[in-house]
């Protein structure tokens, strides 16, 4: 069983543990090599086999099936992922392996045959599987239950992701559509060569978290862990799984952003620039270009806002987050109206799309990887993190189905209906939101509390 517990306070930076720092650059380097992948891969599937720079020539049907199977086995296997680190391996050595398989997988991309392609997709589905659920968890166990810094702990962590999408976005994306697919996927694996060698150099920093205990726990903690879950704990694990529907619908729209939009801004979008076409892949740099930029902003204002004593719950964020994102789809509505009365769409839908994407994005993303680690057992850690992410997957399948069916029902129907269902879904979960969270039994209710008894500088929060 992996186990976490906070760092010591004088080895902090920026009133966070310096360990947050190790992994935040780790998981950038991670995350710098997945989207990198995935900014080119469909373009990668659609091009045309005869092109300067050819592709595989499949439909865009096929393509979008592919991305939509991959994205979801990519998160699925977090829930393997999160089951060997609680059993075997602990996190921390099961992020290393993860980091190593995402190393093998990225760099086989990188040979020009079919063999590679599928073996390469099934070593980074593994890889990512080790790693994402177990570094989350990490992040988690930096912090002591009831500190408010664990939702700004992972919102920073979140930039981090972001960093390394953005930069893969813009080097992987314009090598890979100019110079070659293969040479796009060949860089993504330096980034995560990177990734691996900097956290190794940073475990100094992570010496009290992520290990695996196995028999040197003494009887009282196996007694402790293999008690049954008390009422409270099954009323949280409850909530956590209702929320996850949320998480499903929310990656079922956003992750349109990989798969339809992507051949959208491709295919229909005007992308000339002053004379310069711009790479249909650097669009995808958009959504971690704003929330490199607004990620501490938004933090700030829910941390504010919860100081102040106003509504400012995770399950709050969560719905608040599904509701803009689905608004954000409007902007994509009149992009299609646009290129069916012009025959062109204009670029500035895109900007905006990925705006209140991104938006929606970081109210729900990062605060649902901290609500896991705040209502998850201690015994089930690794293995509810991991199963957040199956959600993930579910939902980046859905948004693979959902790009099949444009191309019988049209972007105009489909954009329109991601919209309105993910307005009203979230306008009827807000409703009901106060008695879901009369299940969490006051988790969240003395946050602001501990924050003052511990002594950190709550100045800095305001």
């Amino acid at each position: 069983m992996s186990t976490t517990t906070q760092l010591p306070h004088h080895r902090e930076l920026f009133g966070h543990p310096i360990g947050l720092f190790v992994l935040f650059f780790t998981e950038m380097w991670e995350r710098f090599s997945y989207y990198g992948m995935r900014a080119i891969l469909v373009l990668y599937l659609v091009g045309l086999t005869d092109a300067v720079n050819p592709g595989l020539g499949w439909t865009n049907g096929e393509a979008l099936a592919l991305y939509g199977w991959y994205t979801m086995m990519v998160y699925v296997m977090s829930i393997p992922g999160g089951i060997i680190a609680d059993k075997l391996l602990g996190q921390k050595k099961s992020v290393l392996v993860g980091g190593v398989l995402l190393l093998f997988g990225h760099s086989i991309l990188a040979v020009e045959e079919m063999w590679a392609f599928y073996t390469g997709l099934v070593l980074i589905v593994c890889g990512v599987g080790m790693l994402k659920p177990n570094i989350s968890t990490m992040v988690g166990g930096l912090y002591k239950k009831g500190d408010i810094r664990r939702d700004k702990g992972f919102t920073i962590f979140y930039i981090g992701i972001n960093v390394g999408a953005f930069l893969s976005s813009l080097i992987v994306g314009y090598v890979g559509e100019v110079y070659g697919w293969h040479y796009g996927f060949g860089l993504a694996g330096i980034g995560m060569f990177l990734g691996i060698v900097q956290y190794m150099a940073g475990q100094k920093y992570l010496k009290d978290v992520g290990n695996f205990l196995g028999a040197s726990q003494n009887e009282e903690e196996k007694a402790i862990l293999n008690k049954p879950l008390t009422k409270i704990e099954k009323d949280r694990v409850v909530v956590l799984l209702i929320s996850f529907l949320i998480v499903i619908v929310f990656w079922g729209a956003f992750e349109q952003a990989g798969g339809l939009m992507n051949i959208y801004t491709m295919e229909k979008t005007n992308r000339v620039l002053m004379g310069w076409e711009i790479p249909a892949s650097w669009f995808q740099s958009l959504n971690a270009m704003f929330i490199i930029f607004l990620g501490t902003t938004v933090a700030a204002f829910w941390a504010k806002r919860k100081l102040k004593g106003k509504v400012s719950t995770s399950l709050f964020k969560m719905i608040l987050g599904l509701i803009i994102m689905g608004a954000g789809f409007f902007f994509m509505t009149a992009a299609t109206a646009q290129y069916e009365s012009t025959g062109s769409s204009a670029m500035y839908w895109l900007v905006l799309a990925y705006l209140f994407h991104t938006i929606g994005e970081l109210c729900l993303s990062p605060v649902a990887l901290s609500f896991v680690t705040k209502l998850a057992p201690v015994k089930y850690a690794s293995i509810m993190m991991g199963v957040y992410f199956a959600m993930t997957g579910f939902g980046s399948k859905l948004a693979g189905l959902l790009g099949e069916w444009s191309e019988s029902l049209g972007e105009y129907t489909i954009f329109t209906g991601i919209a309105v269902f993910c307005v009203i879904l979230g306008g009827l979960v807000l409703f009901i939101r106060p008695k879901l969270e009369m299940f969490t039994h006051g988790i969240e209710d003395n946050e602001v509390e501990m924050h003052e008894a511990e002594g950190f500088d709550l100045a800095e929060e305001k």
